[in-house]
């Protein structure tokens, strides 16, 4: 990709589809689950808030809200929320007041991590989520959710 701001998107999307793969099939009780640290529905709320932060950076207002958790089918929405807000503003002609770099080392990569916390959750948690080829996945610029199925799992 030649643009920079579509390939920031790109990454928004993996976070979507990989996310969807963390969350998808996981038992109601999985949200409370406490036996390493945070549960995961605190970890959601957190990623949730790390877009709502990145989105704030890029409108100039930069300001950090920690959110109290919601119930879990509601966090899953306002995370879900979240990344299409920003990737909507990454869509349009806006300019963005901070920079791409920071953006990605900051709470995109923050997510990816949390994203691998509730994987590791899962299973300690006893419901194990199947791995995958993300390699050959079907990742789209834009699609946050409604993801496609997986292509090859293992």
């Amino acid at each position: 990709m030649e643009n920079t701001r579509e390939f920031l998107r790109h990454i928004l999307a993996a976070v979507a589809y990989r996310a969807e793969r963390a969350l998808e099939g996981a038992p109601e009780h999985f949200a409370n689950f406490d036996g390493a640290g945070r549960q995961p529905v605190q970890i959601l709320a957190h990623m949730g808030d790390l877009y709502v932060w990145a989105l704030s950076s890029v409108r100039g207002d930069s300001e950090w809200h920690g959110s109290t958790p919601l119930p879990w089918a509601a966090e899953r929405a306002r995370f879900t929320a979240a990344l299409q807000s920003f990737d909507a503003y990454l869509a349009s002609a806006e300019p963005l007041h901070a920079p791409i770099e920071r953006l990605f080392q900051g709470p995109i990569a923050d997510s990816l991590t949390h994203i691998g916390q509730l994987a590791m959750l899962r299973r300690l948690a006893g419901c194990k989520m199947k791995g995958e080829n993300y390699y050959v996945a079907e990742i789209v610029v834009g699609r946050l959710a409604e993801q496609a199925a997986p292509v090859r799992t293992f």
